[in-house]
């Protein structure tokens, strides 16, 4: 069965969940509303997304270092409560999240943080692009609307497959810590080091030794 935008809204409405979350519920349910609600309700997907509108300004700032010193990760993420901030539970969430960040280098947490003039400026270049390999006028843009938004997927943090769970975002394995945890949790900023970065020298591929390790 076809699933349409009109049915993805519908249910982020009666859910509050996200609406890759429901497409997801409503594919897996083959359409049927009531059962696509439920599979949301058994994964804590809806209560979750309801949490997310919450402050949340406790939390902590996770370091992770990779390859002897080699690359360097600060990460802030925040929770509701200092008690919550302090349990195993949510340290294991940062310590991840650090270790992807470190793996799979995002530029942004999300979306909306990218800056107009980089949208417009990689929109340009895909626009030429797609011209450049002949595809009709008429469909260029709705082409390009579609790698915009592989872009968006590989730079922003929350829409990066989790690194030791691919068939999973960093955004559903919060989503999934936010159902566990009963509070709202937010990636709020991030910082990464490479040594020797912008130095002109022979390259190392830091990002398959860190995969690596990860596998292990």
């Amino acid at each position: 069965m076809e699933i349409t935008a009109a049915m993805v809204k519908e249910l982020r409405e009666k859910s509050g969940a996200g609406m890759m979350d429901c497409k997801k519920a409503l594919t897996e349910a083959n359409g049927d509303m009531e059962r696509a609600v439920e599979l949301l309700r058994e994964k804590g997907l809806a209560s979750a997304s309801k949490k997310a509108g919450r402050v949340a300004a406790e939390g902590v700032v996770e370091a992770y270092i990779h390859g002897g010193g080699r690359i360097g990760v600060l990460v802030e993420v925040n929770c509701e409560t200092d008690f919550v901030a302090k349990t195993d539970n949510f340290r294991q969430l940062v310590k991840d999240v650090a270790m992807h960040i470190a793996a799979s280098n995002p530029q942004y947490v999300r979306r909306e943080d990218v800056p107009q003039d980089v949208v417009n400026k990689e929109r340009e270049i895909l626009r030429a692009q797609t011209l450049n390999e002949g595809k009709p006028e008429n469909i260029v843009d709705k082409i390009v609307d579609g790698r915009i938004d592989k872009f968006f997927k590989d730079v922003c943090l929350l829409e990066q497959p989790f690194v030791k769970e691919p068939d999973k975002t960093v955004e559903q394995l919060v989503k999934e810590k936010i159902a566990q945890i009963g509070e709202n949790i937010s990636i709020r900023r991030f910082s990464r080091f490479v040594v020797g970065e912008g130095i002109e020298k022979e390259q190392t591929n830091f990002v398959e030794e860190v995969m690596a390790q990860v596998r292990q």
